[in-house]
């Protein structure tokens, strides 16, 4: 079995900060969205993955690299235009080829992972197998109408009236019969070729489509909110690790993680938080549920629940900056007029002053 992880798109979602970033390198614990997706693979089992790329291909490529930090064998696919899931099934079809293989949307995280999955694929061996899980708003995915012994009986691409509360997560497996329904289908009215139209496809053809309710969390990155919530649903599973430098004046409290050289001085450290290497933060209380990237200076404020990437500064601001998602090299600091809000989402190389 081959993996594909699809990891183009515009990420439209999270601008400003997709306009010089992908939005699948935003970290979550400090860790590239995309990073867990690899991880996922390797733990199936699956060692040659290819990763479809857009517009943001080559940082991409130089963060991922060939994959043997993963022991892995990763090959890039470009897709000119993101066009749809069953576009870049398409676009993948030559470095498939006829093997069985697992399509992952490259923002999505599961808690589980997708071992489990891939195990009960290969057990059942089904033309396609699609993860689903219960939500409150199923209008807004595509959903599954399944029969009693689990089998697909329909799905529908968010649908006005919604026939189950089962939405499909950005997991699927196939055999090789996928390309022929995606060559099948028109495009959407969106004018994008619909992968749940390409699995009605198989349907319609009498193929065989199994479903597997997802166990644990699921959470689609693409939005700000989404974001901060995977990333505290992942710091909840973290131990903590200190290696850099806690003073005497400073406390850390809960499951706290700081990497190396990282300083901590006359501050207030309340888990769980991730802070990476070459951090300072001086005279700053940092609140739950909060991650910090390398190379950041944080003093004299009150920072909780906010994703924090390389590099920024944040100094002197009054009042406490929460549900923060903010880019590289970004400075927020006190001006002398009282900001009206601090609820920020920045892109990289920004610059705030707030009062």
């Amino acid at each position: 079995m081959k993996g594909l992880i699809l990891s183009g798109g515009k990420g439209t979602r999270l601008r400003p900060l997709t306009y010089t970033s992908a939005k699948q390198l935003i970290p979550i614990a400090n860790k590239p969205i995309l990073h867990y997706g690899i991880e996922f693979m390797k733990d199936a089992g699956i060692k040659d993955i290819g990763i479809i790329v857009g517009d943001t291909r080559a940082e991409i490529m130089e963060q991922v690299g060939d994959g043997s930090m993963w022991g892995v064998n990763i090959e890039f696919i470009h897709q000119p235009e993101p066009l749809g899931l069953a576009h870049a099934v398409l676009t993948a079809e030559k470095y498939i080829g006829d093997d069985t293989f697992t399509m992952y949307l490259g923002d999505n995280l599961l808690r589980d992972g997708i071992a489990g999955i891939v195990k009960e694929y290969h057990e059942r061996n089904p033309d396609c197998m699609i993860l689903l899980t219960p939500v409150k708003n199923p209008s807004q995915f595509g959903v599954a109408e399944l029969k009693e012994d689990g089998s697909v009986k329909k799905l529908v691409e968010k649908p006005a009236e919604p026939k189950s509360n089962l939405a499909l997560v950005g997991v699927y497996l196939f055999n090789s019969l996928i390309f022929e329904a995606a060559r099948k289908i028109k495009p959407s009215l969106r004018g994008e070729l619909e992968i749940t139209d390409a699995i009605q496809q198989l349907l319609d053809d009498g193929r065989d489509v199994h479903s597997a309710i997802v166990e644990g969390w699921w959470k689609d990155t693409g939005k700000l909110d989404d974001m901060l919530e995977a990333n505290r649903l992942v710091l909840d599973t973290l131990e903590k690790n200190i290696e850099g430098n806690v003073d005497s004046a400073s406390k850390v409290e809960g499951r706290v993680i700081i990497g190396p050289n990282s300083r901590i001085i006359n501050s207030s450290i309340r888990g769980p938080v991730i802070i990476g290497r070459n951090v300072v933060i001086e005279n700053a209380f940092i609140g739950p549920y909060t991650s910090i990237q390398d190379k950041c200076e944080i003093s004299n404020c009150e920072l909780e629940h906010s994703i924090i990437l390389d590099e920024s500064k944040i100094r002197d601001v009054p009042g406490r900056l929460s549900d923060c998602l903010i880019g590289r090299q970004v400075v927020v600091e006190k001006a002398s007029i009282k900001p009206q809000a601090t609820r920020l989402m920045l892109g990289d190389s920004s610059w705030v002053s707030l009062g």
